[in-house]
């Protein structure tokens, strides 16, 4: 570095401390956002309303919330008006290709009944009172598949087999265990409460973040760094592919996206857009309160 350079930066630290010391505060979002408009995400993490099994926790048929009953279509009118407070203009969902956009279209050409998965009972419902007429996939596979299916799969997958060797989404350890009674214990709680209720606890910034945190024992802690490798090439990465397929979406500050998706997603999402200038962050709860 040069001595100009040098300079400059000593210059800059001596400012910066010189804010601190008056008590002011440095705020990035001056520079990096001023008066721009940014576009509005809404998180929605949802339980699978169908309970497909396909998760490391299973619910026990006995506390599986059956949403297609009444009082159940009842909450799930107080949640959709809830959502719809937020004023979407888009919808990224979790899942992959055309087959969803395509059902939507012929549920309004023949005016068939929701079914039972969230796709239909919040995306579709929602579409149907906001008007609008396209669904985004935003899902992703990742970093991981490409690499264990892709054209150098027989270089790739003796490594890969060997990375992944003893690896689960859980473990024996203490904090997994703790993990499998709070997931047992929030099983309860939709049992027990409103589906507003359940939603609003799911998607608590402390929940959120705790959620993540299952990922960071159990197989996470497997010998070296393998479980961080894992991570990173397989769920981390996933998220990311995400977000980047909702920032191809996104085409106008003006956007009001709702982002449904199963509430493991969140942590991770939610800490993306938190980061990102490009857009503002809404919170459920916040419009219950409106």
């Amino acid at each position: 570095m040069t001595i100009r350079g040098l300079l400059a930066c000593s210059f800059t630290l001596f400012a910066l401390a010189l804010i601190s010391q008056d008590g002011a505060r440095f705020d990035p979002d001056a520079i990096l956002v001023g008066d721009r408009p940014q576009a509005h995400v809404l998180l929605v993490g949802t339980f699978h309303f169908g309970y497909p099994g396909l998760d490391a926790h299973k619910t026990a048929e006995s506390d599986q919330v059956d949403v297609l009953s009444p009082q159940r279509q009842k909450e799930m009118a107080e949640l959709a008006g809830v959502i719809m407070r937020f004023r979407p203009n888009k919808i990224a969902m979790e899942t992959q290709g055309g087959w969803l956009m395509s059902e939507y279209r012929t549920h309004k050409a023949e005016r068939t009944s929701l079914g039972r998965n969230e796709y239909y009972q919040i995306g579709f419902r929602i579409m149907d009172m906001a008007g609008i007429d396209t669904l985004y996939a935003v899902d992703a596979d990742p970093l991981m598949n490409d690499l264990y299916e892709g054209p150098d799969s027989l270089l790739h997958r003796p490594w890969l087999d060997s990375l992944y060797a003893g690896w689960d989404w859980g473990g024996e350890d203490a904090i997994s265990q703790r993990y499998t009674e709070l997931y047992k214990q929030q099983d309860l709680f939709e049992r027990d409460h409103t589906l507003l209720e359940s939603f609003l606890a799911l998607n608590d910034d402390h929940a959120l973040d705790r959620g993540f945190g299952a990922y960071l024992h159990g197989g996470f802690e497997l010998s070296d760094h393998r479980g961080a490798d894992i991570l990173s090439l397989h769920w981390y990465d996933r998220n990311l592919r995400i977000f980047r397929n909702i920032q191809e979406i996104t085409t106008s500050p003006d956007d009001r996206i709702l982002v449904l998706f199963g509430a493991g997603h969140m942590g991770i999402l939610k800490h993306l857009f938190e980061c990102s200038p490009q857009y503002a962050l809404v919170r459920l709860s916040e419009l219950v309160e409106q």
